[in-house]
């Protein structure tokens, strides 16, 4: 597709002018700036223009929807017309970090570790997916699974099983990796400290419980410090703070320790102290947070599964809208280390479907071709677990088909938690979604989905005829 240079200049003024760009980068599908004064921009004249699909601001950044193909060329049109340098998307992270606040800050540094690590978790669930239907039973025969029937595809199944497991299993490692990296520190370290804490001699956190019972939990004897000597399956905390001390202490060290020495003394130094401090102070105390946090969790969805399915259906957009969506990942992780499976997830994935419902209903209730276009697109997108070209480019633009998915999302997440569906492992947020889920709950969840496909369309479509349909 040809990118009309005048369109390009028409963005550029729409945001400000080229003096109100700090830096400018692009992903797959958006233009991403970090931008002096975002009062400035002029949405709606922006919005006017056809190469944009949409635009919405997160984390600092002003980020204007494109499309897929087409961004690249926008890109070099909009360097040639600005005269800035080439950014990327870093330099672009780091320039709209300063203008946010201490809360938004975290909630970034999650993001910055999770979403490295998502593409090897979402397809560890896909082939979780694929093995439960393989493996539950009720599926294709009655009270039995296709591997008692067909024998032959057992051993298939638990090759295609110990591939989803090993993400999972060693989850420690990957956040380590990826922590550490955010954190400044050398993230082949933050491997390390993450196998460190699953490591075959260590006590499988899943077996704590059970051996506490028994008095058979195994520990260490440091000079008369007890310590446990268990590992952190499953487990995102203690992972999470002790790469962050790695990366601390090796800053320090390499900062002080002359070249000569660094290979002896950094790493070896680094690592015997974090890990001392790991087990005898971080794990044990992040260990009984993060329990206690699912703890909380899973209290509220058993004794109050209709308010808890209702707020978080309802409010889980808003989150994505605002970015807070990311600390719930973490959350998701730490119920599938310590229950087997989370219940937050498939709202998720409900949620996805309702926006993408509200914006398909856009297209017949709409007038206009671009929006039409957009709305049908954009609505694929949601049902194949991207949402923010049906909700920013569609749904918040006009406001009340964004209610309208909030609604049927809250609709479709208590309806789900009411019949306590989880899911087994984090997957594709859409349609594709159900092969996350545990087998036995297909039926409550896509009737859920169902809720979540029906309702937002119809509410969209409906107040959309009642104001008259002038869209």
């Amino acid at each position: 597709m040809a990118v009309n240079r005048q369109s390009v200049e028409q963005i550029v003024e729409a945001i400000g002018g080229k003096d109100n760009i700090v830096a400018a980068s692009h992903c797959v599908t958006r233009l991403r700036f970090a931008l002096k004064d975002e009062s400035k921009v002029d949405k709606e004249k922006l919005e006017s223009i056809d190469l944009v699909k949409g635009s919405f601001s997160a984390n600092g950044q002003f980020q204007v929807v494109i499309g897929q193909g087409v961004v690249d060329k926008v890109y070099h049109e909009l360097t040639e017309i600005t005269g800035i340098g080439r950014a990327t998307k870093q330099d672009v992270k780091d320039a709209a970090e300063k203008k946010l606040n201490p809360l938004q800050r975290a909630i970034k540094t999650l993001a910055d570790i999770f979403i490295p690590i998502l593409p090897a978790i979402v397809t560890a669930g896909l082939l979780m997916g694929i093995h439960n239907l393989l493996a539950g039973p009720g599926i294709f025969y009655e009270d039995q699974a296709l591997i008692d029937v067909h024998t032959q595809w057992a051993d298939l199944a638990d090759i295609i099983n110990l591939i989803a497991n090993t993400a999972f299993v060693f989850l420690p490692a990957l956040i380590g990796w990826s922590a550490v990296k955010k954190f400044g520190g050398s993230p082949l370290l933050g491997v390390v400290l993450g196998l460190m804490l699953v490591h075959p001699a260590l006590l499988n956190a899943w077996a704590y419980a059970e051996a506490v019972q028994e008095g058979t939990d195994p520990t260490w004897n440091l000079f008369g410090l007890e310590v446990s000597k268990i590992g952190y399956q499953g487990q995102v905390l203690p992972v999470l703070f002790a790469a962050y001390v790695l990366a601390k202490v090796e800053q320090f060290l390499d900062r002080r320790v002359p070249d000569a020495f660094k290979l002896l003394v950094v790493a070896p130094v680094t690592l015997l102290l974090t890990g001392f401090l790991a087990f005898t102070l971080i794990g044990p105390v992040t260990f009984a947070a993060g329990n206690a946090i699912t703890s909380a969790f899973v209290t509220l969805f058993e004794h109050f599964a209709l308010l808890g399915g209702l707020i978080y259906g309802g409010l889980y957009a808003v989150l994505v809208v605002t970015g807070m969506h990311h600390t719930f990942l973490a959350v998701d992780l730490q119920l599938i280390g310590t229950i087997g499976g989370t219940f937050l997830w498939p709202i998720l994935a409900l949620s996805n479907i309702s926006q993408g419902s509200a914006a398909l209903a856009m297209m017949f209730a709409s007038r206009d071709k671009k929006i039409k276009g957009l709305s049908l697109t954009s609505s694929v997108s949601a049902y194949l677990g991207i949402t923010e070209p049906a909700m920013f480019g569609v749904n918040l633009r006009f406001k009340y088909p964004f209610i309208c998915a909030l609604i049927g999302s809250a609709t479709a997440a208590a309806f789900i938690t009411l019949n306590q569906v989880r899911a087994a492992s984090i997957g594709v947020g859409g349609l594709p979604g159900f092969l996350s889920i545990f087998p036995q709950q297909w039926g409550a969840f896509f009737i859920g989905m169902a809720i979540a496909l029906i309702v937002p369309f119809a509410l969209t479509l409906g107040y959309a005829k009642l104001r008259g349909g002038q869209v």
